[in-house]
Order: C-alpha cells, then sequence, then structure tokens
C-alpha cells in the first residue's frame, strides 16, 4: 500500500540524513537509489508494484522478513525497512539489488512513514522552488548549527514536532533525547521533573531562555529551552541539547530568534491562508504590495520607521540548484538573526539578494556589529564571502523602497575590505559608482578621445592608460605616481603630455579632467572603452 509518492524523489542517503538517529540506519554499502515513495507490506498481503519507493515491511522482523524483502525487490522497491535486520538479511538485500534499513525496535511503523512522507512532501515542494524559507525540520537544523547542540521543537502538549539530525555518532544523543524522538513525545517521568524543578512555569511565563543542568545520574546533558509564544498564548518549545562541545557564544540569542520564526510556522499551520510572510515581504520590497496591507497582514505600524539590510553571496556559480539552495539556507538563517534582536524584522528575497526590513529602527547605531556576525556566520555556513548593505532609515514603510535602493547600491560598491558598510560609510563609493554605471549604460556620454588611450596602449605596448590615471588619483603629484609605478618621474611626465597628445584632452581643464578621470575609472574596472567595446 502506497502512502507517500514525490515526483523526483529524493536520493536514500539524504534521505536518511533528514530522518537522522536514532531512528534507522544503512545495513547495505554503496547503494542510494532514489527513493519516490514509502509503502506499507504485511507479509499477509498480497505485493503490490513498488517501483522506486521504501517499502515499509510489517509484521515480521529479522531472517522471517527474506520472503517479503526479495518480493519487494522483485516489484520495483528502491529500498525495504525491517526491524532487527542481521547481516544475514543484508546479504540477501544485496543479492535481491535492494537497499536494506535496519529499523530500531522502539520505534512504531506509524512514527517512521510519517516522518518519511514528511521528507518526501518536502521534496516535492522543492521541485517547484518557493520563496519559503522551509518548514520545521530546516529551521531545527539551522538552530544546531547556530547554537552547537541538538534542536527538538515540540508543541504545546510536549509532542515532538521536528528536529534536528544527528551527523555524528550516537554519543552526542543523550538517553532523554533518543526517547523523545523515539516516542514523538517526552518521557513522562522526566516531564515531571522538569514541573518540580518549575521549568514549564518559566518557559510558559514569558520570553526566556531557561537553562537547564546537566544531571549524569538521569543520563541527561545540559540544555537550552525557550518558550514559542504568540502574545500571551504558548505555543510549544524549542529545545537544544549540549553535544560533546559547548554552545556556541551566540546560542542563547539564535535560540530566541528561532522560537519567533516558529511561531510564525505553527500558526501559519493552524491558518493556511492568504500570502505567504515571505511573499508579502519580497512584494515590499519591489513595491508590488501595498505598504499598508503589509503592515495589516502582519500587524505593523506602516507609519513606523525602518531601516533595509541587504545580503548577498559574492561567488556565482553556474548551477542553479547550488544557487537556490544557497539562497534559501541564506534566507533561514538571516531570518533567525534578525527575529532574535527585532522581533518585528521581516526577512524576504529578490533576485539572488536575501533583504531584512527592520521596523522601528530609527538610526543605525549598533546594527554594523550584529550585522557583521550574521555575515561572518553566513560566511562559515555557506563556504562564500557573505557581505551586508545597509541603506538609511527611512520614515516609515511606504518608503522601504528607498532604503532598499541605498542598501543595494551599498552592496555594489563595497569592495572586498569590509564585511558591513552602511550608506554613510561609503556616500562617496556609492556616487561614484552610480557615475560609472550611468556612463557604462549611455555610451553617447562617453568621449571617444579618451577611448583612443586604451587603443594606443593596446597597438603599442604603452602605458598611457595607468600613468594617466594614476597621475589623477594622486591630483598631479609626479613623485607619488613615479614612487608607486616604479619609473623615473622625468618619465611619468613623458606618459602625461604623450597621453594629453594622444586623446587631445586639455588635462589644463578641470572639466576636462573629471570626465577623462572617470571614463578612465570605467575602463580599468569595467574594461569598457569609450567606444563602449569591452577591451
Amino acid at each position: 500500500m502506497t502512502v507517500g509518492r514525490s515526483n523526483n524523489g529524493i536520493g536514500l542517503r539524504s534521505l536518511l540524513v533528514a530522518i537522522g538517529l536514532p531512528l534507522v540506519e544503512l545495513r547495505t554499502d554503496h547503494t542510494d537509489p532514489v527513493v519516490r515513495g514509502v509503502a506499507i507490506l504485511d507479509p499477509d498481503d498480497e505485493p503490490g508494484s513498488y517501483q522506486g519507493e521504501l517499502v515499509l515491511i510489517i509484521g515480521v522482523r529479522g531472517r522471517e522478513a527474506a520472503r517479503s524483502v526479495r518480493a519487494a525487490a522483485r516489484r520495483g522497491a528502491s529500498a525495504v525497512a525491517v526491524k532487527e535486520a542481521p547481516d544475514e538479511l543484508a546479504g540477501v538485500a544485496a543479492e535481491a539489488g535492494v537497499a536494506l534499513l535496519g529499523v530500531a525496535a522502539a520505534v512504531r511503523w506509524d512514527q517512521l512513514e510519517t516522518v518519511v512522507r514528511q521528507v518526501l512532501d518536502s521534496a516535492t515542494l522543492a521541485e517547484g522552488f518557493t520563496d519559503e524559507p522551509g518548514d520545521l525540520f530546516s529551521l531545527a537544523q539551522t538552530l544546531a548549527t547556530l547554537t552547537g547542540g541538538s534542536v527538538s521543537i515540540e508543541d504545546a502538549g510536549n509532542r515532538v514536532l521536528a528536529y534536528s539530525r544527528s551527523d555524528s555518532d550516537a554519543a552526542e544523543v543523550d538517553e532523554l533525547r533518543r526517547l523523545s524522538i523515539l516516542g514523538w513525545q517526552g518521557p513522562e517521568s522526566y516531564l515531571a521533573l522538569l514541573r518540580e524543578w518549575g521549568v514549564f512555569e518559566r518557559l510558559r511565563a514569558g520570553e526566556e531562555v531557561v537553562r537547564i543542568e546537566q544531571h549524569p545520574e538521569l543520563g541527561i546533558r545540559r540544555r537550552l529551552a525557550v518558550g514559542i509564544r504568540a502574545g500571551t498564548h504558548h505555543l510549544g518549545t524549542v529545545w537544544v541539547q549540549q553535544g560533546r562541545e559547548p554552545f556556541t557564544d551566540r546560542a542563547e540569542s539564535a535560540l530566541l530568534g528561532g522560537a519567533r520564526l516558529a511561531a510564525v510556522h505553527l500558526l501559519r499551520q493552524r491558518s493556511d491562508q492568504g500570502r505567504s510572510r515571505e511573499e508579502l515581504v519580497t512584494g515590499l520590497l519591489t513595491g508590488h504590495t501595498s505598504p499598508d496591507l503589509v503592515a495589516g497582514q502582519l500587524g505593523l505600524d506602516p507609519a513606523a520607521p525602518a531601516v533595509v539590510v541587504a545580503f548577498t553571496a559574492r561567488e556565482s556559480t553556474p548551477d542553479e540548484p547550488v544557487r537556490e539552495l544557497r539562497l534559501a539556507e541564506m534566507l533561514t538563517m538571516v531570518s533567525v538573526h534578525m527575529a532574535s534582536f527585532r522581533r518585528a524584522a521581516l526577512v524576504g528575497t529578490d533576485g539572488s539578494r536575501v533583504y531584512a526590513v527592520l521596523p522601528e529602527a530609527r538610526q543605525l547605531t549598533g546594527l554594523a556589529p550584529e550585522l557583521a556576525d550574521v555575515a561572518e556566520v553566513l560566511t562559515r555556513r555557506t563556504g562564500v564571502r557573505v557581505q551586508a548593505g545597509i541603506g538609511s532609515a527611512v520614515a516609515s514603510l511606504r518608503e522601504v523602497g528607498a532604503s532598499r535602493a541605498e542598501a543595494d547600491r551599498v552592496l555594489d560598491a563595497m569592495g572586498t575590505a569590509r564585511s558591513v558598510a552602511s550608506i554613510a560609510d561609503l556616500r562617496a563609493e556609492v556616487l561614484l559608482s552610480q557615475t560609472l554605471s550611468l556612463l557604462e549604460a549611455n555610451p553617447d556620454l562617453r568621449d571617444p578621445a579618451v577611448g583612443a588611450l586604451s587603443a594606443h596602449d593596446a597597438e603599442h605596448g604603452s602605458e598611457l592608460v595607468p600613468t594617466l590615471l594614476a597621475w589623477l588619483d594622486a591630483m598631479g603629484d609626479v613623485r607619488a605616481v613615479a614612487s608607486a609605478l616604479h619609473v623615473h618621474p622625468n618619465t611619468v611626465r613623458h606618459r602625461v603630455r604623450r597621453a594629453s597628445e594622444v586623446s587631445g584632452v586639455d588635462l589644463a581643464d578641470p572639466r576636462e579632467r573629471l570626465s577623462c578621470h572617470l571614463q578612465l575609472l570605467l575602463a580599468v574596472t569595467t574594461g569598457v572603452t569609450s567606444s563602449g567595446v569591452r577591451g
């Protein structure tokens, strides 16, 4: 009986990473088939067609499942799952050409089927890429990265909704986490202790990160927890268990931001109506959605001041799936960080950039250090340089387009030395960048006489362009130019005179000098000559 399918499916090993310990383990080597569905096979039932599916063989264990394993393989199964699968059964599966998963004895089949189906559903959603930052499982995984621990997300009834995968060995996971995942709920004995210690009372009382010390005698490691809240309503809890290494320095703030995002997910699940939060934010940034509509949908004051921050990854790749995955990862991580220090932060994407709109931000003071930390975390996580540009504060949400435009200009003008900059930091660079863009887009504004210098250098192997540009940069200081270019000052004077002769530019005229300077900068930085040809 098939209970779930994905159009393109997911690799078995990727599926196992998503499921994580301690539910299942791969018992056959060198196999990574694509799984497109999940089905249940009872030995008493007549086998059906299982093309590309993971077949859960229920009702038999160990060697007794050999006949069902062969039957599923003959009918096209990609993999089979059996409880208490010995090495002998792994040999049977390998001979039949099907991957074998060993399932922990305490796992209920309905639990495993639910998790697999959720992963397949996520794969199906990914096939039609959306701007959503992911589900609760991806949020849990992001929080695990940011806190350095193992994360689980529970509802108000202490039922496990999602958890981060365990990439390392089982020693990283304590007995409480193992039992909670297996049972999809915290063990009652431990819940009673938490009530006795007053943990639940503190979690429900307000937005506070609660610390629970380790209890080796109970098999419990140190934990952090924070309540998931919507106003005064308690929706659930985010837990993070410490592993072998201590929590990261920013673990508590990341946990707080994660809880705020989890609240959005849970409320969306309760009422999945209207446009998504990310769609509204993107519409606000692009001007396609009314600021008053966004404010009304998200409970904001449209007259509140705001600041826009733009993030971008500097390395481009021709691999579109890699770009989309990186963008989705950046979106989730920026959302967590922004929510941790700005409750009302709005995060969305447009093109290859991630944007954060920070309502109630009247000034930029204090933003740069926080954003530098975010850029550093994103750089480590994505493996490419991530930079952030900050626009000016604007008077209301209705003007965020202006702040967004400035944030984009800052990113366009930033070099490699900074990870974060504001329009105030780079106003001269932004002005120059915009001017050069104007010149590049309008060839009719450029003087062909300046282009003659590049043509002369190319034809004669001379260095008139770099020398004249250095002379203009140094405001005519010949000795400084000579020192920078490692030539004699007379050589500089000769090249400058020759450049004036070749181009016909009157370097004594300040306006002609400025025009020439800008066009030489354009030629050097973009390779565009005055004729519009890239050199």
